[in-house]
């Protein structure tokens, strides 16, 4: 795909997403409209789903004997353990010999690979717009949910995207370098670091993506008010479905990473 191709679909993508975003807005009364009676009985929620969730006293549970609030902070103990490992692989890996023009062959295609980021970084913004919208016009005018609670599924939803754009930014950086370190252990014509070195650089990848979405889901549970819990769990769950659709369904980071690493 030319250069001009890429430019011409950038500049037809907005004039798309603006007709689905304006689609959708006109379709939501009709949609609601058809909505079965009776859709919000027991054990369901009603129109909203998931941002009219209320997370109980999680003080009043007991789980093996320990109570509720102690046994998720325990979790975050953990959650900053992965985190820990994360850095310890990458320290390693980075501390790695190679030889000099192995490494700046890997640096130059983490320069490409950031140019790129950059790229779908900004096609990112421009879709969270018109998703931003959609929040707005389905939760505020549509579900007339309070204003507070429409701002904090949008940032949280901002949040969810930085974490997913945040953790395709570390795979790309880590496996480019990995890979230079996994070229030059092969001259030595022993296989096993040939193996070890980039499923340690995947590990790391692995461990970081699961501890930040665990570690925020624990600090909604244990630190934000059981009434915007929900808000906050569906915008975390939009904005991490978006960044992931975008940047690795659409655009190839996933596959991307795995051929660096390999």
């Amino acid at each position: 795909m030319n250069s001009a191709t890429v430019r011409s679909a950038l500049r037809i993508a907005p004039v798309l997403l603006l007709a689905l975003t304006l689609s959708a807005a006109a379709a939501l009364p009709e949609v609601l409209a058809a909505a079965p009676a009776g859709t919000a009985g027991a054990g369901q929620h009603g129109a909203g789903g998931e941002a009219t969730l209320k997370v109980p006293d999680l003080g009043s549970v007991a789980v093996g004997g320990m109570n509720g609030r102690t046994l998720l902070k325990a979790g975050l103990v953990v959650c900053a353990l992965g985190l820990l490992f994360r850095i310890v692989i990458f320290t390693q890996l980075r501390g790695l010999p190679v030889h000099a023009s192995m490494r700046e062959i890997s640096e130059l295609i983490y320069e490409t690979c950031k140019t790129y980021l950059i790229t779908q970084g900004k096609f990112l913004l421009v879709l969270e717009a018109f998703i931003g919208v959609i929040i707005v016009l389905y939760f505020g005018v549509l579900l007339k949910f309070d204003a507070s609670k429409v701002l904090i599924i949008l940032a949280f939803n901002l949040i969810g995207i930085g974490g997913s754009y945040g953790v395709a930014w570390f795979g790309m950086r880590i496996n480019t370098f990995a890979n230079s370190r996994t070229a030059f252990a092969s001259l030595a014509g022993k296989p096993f670091p040939v193996y070890a070195i980039p499923l340690k650089a995947g590990m790391s990848v692995g461990m970081l993506l699961i501890s930040v979405e665990l570690f925020l889901m624990l600090c909604i549970l244990l630190f934000i008010p059981g009434d915007y819990a929900g808000p906050c769990f569906i915008g975390f769950a939009i904005g991490e479905s978006l960044g992931a659709a975008a940047l690795r369904i659409a655009g190839g980071i996933f596959t991307k990473i795995a051929d660096i690493g390999s």
